[in-house]
């Protein structure tokens, strides 16, 4: 095609505008055709929600064996297999319902582990199972007593799992019909008198005739033909399912969530499960009747008085529902970091909620040896009563090798999306196995930043230790910094 273009140029150069512009046209009529046929589409994909990387974002779970020992290396866990194999006997004894009234306690240098321990176990549980963590010094507060956010947060992970049998109306919407009629006062003015909706299934179809107020209902949650709904029959709620899957093709790209066609016949019974807290019990009822006015000038006595008659309440309807068989208690896991940071009042009160008939599995961490209990002069393993210490199961947890920091940091860096050398990864865990391994592993980002305005793809033991003379550990800042007093500044 190009050939013969030019050709016809070379033959007559004496070719004036107008051919000249004729065979301009030409050429870019057929790169035209040309890029229509050869071009390619660029199919541009959602955008996919990226998590944030935290400090145990790597940690997936306990990494057992189908036996219940731990891998050596496994779900993002490297080494502490003793520790990790008992976590996976008390994750067990959890889904059994024989770990209610007891508590464990994670014991053992700082950096090995413990916090990402207790996280591994939430995650062997389940989202079913409700998981509490805390910090000991939260229970510190002048407005709210310490036993007072001890027992918030034990109601936090206590569940209740409540089963339901409801009669309802279920189907895909093929019609919806406000019926209208005129208003008697004026000939002129129409009222909504009834909501004529159709429901379908695999089964057949049907119409049903509703009270005028649900066609709000409707409007709000945009309920159109097409969509799935059902209906309860007691009390008239309505609630949106999603679209039926037959309209999936209809569109390109669609922010719906598609559900299938419903089986069987449009009224049937069917069963509800929802999971709630002891917690959220306890927010849904809190609707004092007392003036604001009136709570405000005696608050601190008044929530007290009222969240303990309160509470009394919920485990009364709670207990129940138990005895009913219409729900089921599921003890969930408070885990307490630092817990060497509790007095002697909130150690007395755990005391008492561990053997509580309502009572959760209770995760205690310390990195403490012998040392005192907050407030006293009594000195005890672990900064822990004695008599509380004798009802504890303790995990202990080891210091890392240099190998096992070494996979812990490759782990870490493949997280944090670290492209890293060999060389600057073994200099990353000797640091880690000199100073610390949190001090390890905080070099990776900006060892990474540092490489980047270098202009290189991957992080070298020459931007490790740049890195490392911007950023100096805490035995290295306590050295240099230990002649220097207060005044020396």
């Amino acid at each position: 095609m190009n050939r013969s273009v030019q050709s016809t140029y070379k033959r007559d150069p004496q070719v004036g505008t107008k051919d000249f512009l004729t065979l301009v046209y030409r050429v870019l009529d057929c790169s035209v055709i040309l890029v229509a046929v050869f071009m390619t589409v660029d199919i541009l994909t959602t955008n996919v929600r990226t998590q944030r990387v935290a400090a145990h974002s790597h940690v997936k779970g306990l990494g057992l064996e189908t036996d219940g020992r731990a891998k050596q290396i496994g779900s993002g866990f490297v080494g502490q297999v003793e520790a990790r194999t008992a976590a996976g006997i008390i994750v067990d004894l959890v889904k059994m319902k024989r770990m209610a009234g007891r508590a464990v306690l994670l014991a053992g240098p700082p950096g090995t582990g413990k916090t990402a321990i207790a996280l591994a176990i939430a995650r062997e549980l389940g989202n079913k199972v409700p998981f509490a963590p805390m910090v000991a010094s939260e229970v510190y507060s002048m407005e709210v007593k310490k036993t007072e956010v001890l027992m918030e947060n034990i109601r936090r992970c206590i569940g209740l799992r409540v089963r339901e049998v409801k009669d309802i109306y279920e189907g895909e919407v093929t019609e919806i019909t406000p019926v209208e009629s005129d208003h008697g006062m004026s000939s002129y003015e129409t009222r909504l008198t009834n909501l004529t909706v159709g429901l379908r299934t695999t089964k057949g179809c049907t119409q049903l005739k509703l009270d005028p107020t649900l066609y709000d209902v409707f409007l709000q949650q945009r309920i159109e033909v097409g969509d799935v709904i059902y209906i309860e029959t007691n009390s008239g709620a309505v609630k949106r399912v999603g679209r039926c899957d037959v309209y999936a093709t209809e569109t390109d790209l669609e922010a719906e969530e598609f559900v299938p066609l419903p089986k069987g016949e449009i009224r049937k019974q069917k069963e509800f499960v929802q999971d709630v807290t002891l917690h959220d019990l306890d927010t849904a009822n809190a609707k004092p009747s007392v003036s604001v006015e009136k709570r405000n000038k005696c608050s601190s006595i008044f929530t007290l008085i009222y969240l303990e008659n309160l509470r009394k309440e919920v485990n009364a309807s709670v207990n129940r529902y138990i005895e009913q068989g219409i729900a089921e208690l599921v003890p969930g896991v408070l885990f307490i970091d630092e817990a060497h940071m509790l007095d002697m009042e909130c150690f007395t009160y755990l005391h008492r909620v561990i053997e509580s008939s309502f009572s959760p599995i209770v995760i205690l961490a310390t990195n403490r040896g012998f040392s005192k209990i907050r407030g006293t002069e009594i000195v005890s393993a672990h900064g822990i009563p004695q008599d509380l210490l004798e009802r504890l199961l303790i995990v202990k947890t080891l210091p890392y090798g240099l190998q096992e920091i070494l996979e812990i940091v490759k782990i870490r860096a493949k997280a944090e999306n670290v492209n890293i050398t060999g060389e600057a990864l073994q200099s990353l865990a000797e640091i880690g196995y000199r100073a610390s391994l949190r001090y390890a592993l905080q070099l990776l980002t900006p060892s990474r930043i540092l490489s980047e305005l270098n202009g290189k793809r991957e992080v070298s033991i020459g931007d490790v230790h740049d890195s490392q003379k911007l950023f100096i550990d805490a035995k290295t800042s306590a050295a240099e910094y230990s002649g220097f007093t207060s005044e020396s500044y």
